[in-house]
């Protein structure tokens, strides 16, 4: 376990833990006041590793808290730690395969800053949000994903709005994140909007023709009849010769 002061960094961390070694993450327990922490499970030597590499993460990032390594844990050890909420899973422990896209974490000290960077990324860069966090403290992060190109460019424009409007925590650019570490993080999926129906009833729907009065069908016919009988002179008779 390595726990973090911010959401984007213990995301930050279980991705340098996963990709450092043969390890299988079973998730994140937020405790309040931006506390996280990440969990992995494997081998004493393959956990080992993560650890080390996760501490040096959250130490860089600079917000690491503390770690812990646990070996051989008992399984009433569920009582107060979630290991073995996905066991099953835990047989097909593997490095997961890497991804061909980016994910950007950007966290702040409260709610309007982050909805303002949300839309300022999304209005900058070809990048799709995935959900928002909340950990406690005020801090809240939105997560996105694109192409690594977009995802910089986007976090960048991200970064300037929630610094107009309140207080940028955190911020954090996974290239290539593993399987296991995408199926960890919250998303949310959006239906497509539905094509804006009019109703039949609107003044700007074209009125159907009316059929003619009785009076102006008849004029017409025998204003029809007088051409045409004045186009053709009338034939005369050997009488009226």
């Amino acid at each position: 376990m390595v726990a973090t002061e911010s959401f984007p960094a213990v995301v930050g961390t279980a991705d340098a833990m996963l990709k450092a070694a043969d390890v299988f993450l079973v998730g994140y327990e937020k405790t309040g006041s931006g506390h996280c922490t990440a969990i992995v499970r494997g081998g004493i030597a393959d956990i080992r590793m993560a650890v080390q590499a996760g501490v040096e993460t959250a130490q860089d990032f600079g917000q690491y808290v503390s770690s812990s390594l646990i070996p051989r844990p008992l399984p009433n050890l569920e009582a107060v730690l979630p290991i073995c909420a996905r066991w099953n899973e835990l047989g097909q422990v593997g490095r997961g395969k890497l991804g061909n896209q980016a994910i950007g974490l950007l966290e702040t000290r409260g709610f309007p800053a982050m909805v303002g960077a949300a839309d300022a990324m999304t209005k900058s860069a070809d990048v799709q949000l995935m959900s928002h966090e909340t950990i406690g403290d005020g801090l809240c992060t939105i997560l996105i994903r694109g192409s690594l190109p977009n995802v910089a460019i986007a976090i960048e424009a991200g970064m300037h709005e929630a610094e107009r409007i309140g207080e940028l925590h955190a911020v954090m650019v996974i290239p290539r994140p593993l399987d296991d570490l995408e199926d960890s993080l919250p998303r949310v999926e959006i239906e497509a909007e539905q094509p804006l129906r009019l109703p039949l009833n609107l003044d700007t729907k074209q009125e159907e023709a009316e059929p003619l009065p009785l009076e102006a069908s008849t004029a017409t016919t025998a204003a029809e009849a007088l051409a045409v009988e004045l186009e053709s002179p009338p034939e005369l008779s050997t009488e009226e010769l």
